[in-house]
């Protein structure tokens, strides 16, 4: 049994060997043109939509992995950034709690976001191209089998104009000729089937991949914005905070001050028309006579205007504490842009 499994696969090498040599010899009689070749420009077509479907989804594979890879990336990021402002958030804060957990959502969030891109859109497009490969063997097959069918049939045709005819080999070549024309005949019509629709479907894949990651961004960056939002939250609710503690602390620093001091900054010597109190935040320097000049940390007393209609929107009229308390003028007053200053 041994001797003749090798006998088998002798048989089979040499018979591959010789198919080679043959299609070799062929396509040189073709290229020399003394050999016609079969062809057909609208399969030749198909095989270069192919090789442009082929090509174009091997790199939006290989672009939605690096974007995968990318968003990995951030997602690490993230929690390199969220893992520091927790270690640097004190106990005792505003929101300690509230930020923990808005670290251990967005953690989720972005694991949930990676995750369903390769769900959806990765293993789609590992779906989609794992087809080529077996098709791409099979045009190659079709090609080897068009060169067997051209072989055969300028075999057979030598034969039929021969002087000599041998009636016995003109038939094994008829034969050959039609075994070699039914496989590449098949082969052909498979793919011409195939191809078509495979060409066709890109379009389809394309929409299912790009709309599920554009569907899992949008998804992705609202949830992202609501967390954003509530940090935005916990750090001006830990502002206010520490501004609170400021002024409990001056009002206990005042309260420590002899009497006398404390009254003359009582609200019983504030000038006429006072409403409320305000500190310039930004540096403001005046354009005209009757505006105030202010520097960063100013106490303005804003006063009411004499008139009402002379009010220009976003201006206000006050008085800079430090100068009534010394001078108890209200002819120092001037008027001030509204949003250099913050009320307190």
């Amino acid at each position: 049994m041994a001797e003749t499994g090798k006998g088998v696969t002798a048989g089979k090498l040499a018979i591959n060997v010789q198919k080679r040599l043959n299609r070799a010899q062929e396509k040189v009689l073709q290229k020399l043109g003394k050999a016609d070749e079969t062809r057909d420009e609208a399969f030749e077509e198909m095989v270069v939509n192919f090789n442009k479907q082929m090509a174009e989804g091997t790199k939006l594979q290989k672009d939605l992995k690096t974007y995968l890879e990318a968003v990995k990336m951030m997602h690490d990021a993230s929690r390199r950034l969220q893992d520091c402002l927790a270690d640097m958030y004190e106990p005792d804060w505003f929101g300690k709690e509230e930020l923990d957990a808005a670290a251990e959502d967005t953690d989720t969030l972005w694991l949930d976001f990676h995750q369903s891109i390769t769900d959806k859109s990765m293993i789609c497009m590992d779906s989609y191209l794992a087809q080529f490969p077996e098709i791409k063997a099979r045009i190659a097959k079709r090609n080897r089998k068009m060169v067997d069918f051209d072989s055969a049939r300028h075999h057979f045709a030598s034969l039929q104009k021969g002087k000599k005819k041998d009636e016995a080999k003109i038939a094994k070549a008829e034969e050959d000729l039609g075994r070699a024309q039914k496989i590449f005949e098949e082969l052909n019509v498979e793919l011409q089937d195939e191809l078509p629709v495979l060409w066709d479907s890109r379009v389809g894949v394309y929409v299912n991949t790009f709309q599920s990651l554009a569907g899992h961004q949008e998804k992705f960056h609202k949830e992202m914005s609501k967390l954003s939002q509530n940090l935005n939250d916990i750090m001006t609710k830990l502002e206010e905070q520490r501004e609170l503690n400021e002024e409990d602390n001056h009002s206990e620093s005042a309260s420590s001050l002899p009497k006398s001091a404390v009254t003359n900054g009582s609200d019983s010597e504030l000038p006429p028309g006072f409403l409320y109190k305000v500190k310039a935040i930004h540096d403001y320097t005046a354009t005209d006579g009757d505006e105030l000049e202010l520097k960063t940390g100013d106490v303005v007393l804003v006063l009411a205007f004499d008139n009402p209609d002379e009010q220009d929107d976003g201006w206000l009229m006050g008085l800079k504490e430090s100068q009534w308390l010394e001078k108890k003028e209200i002819s120092a007053k001037g008027v001030f842009p509204e949003n250099f200053t913050q009320r307190f």
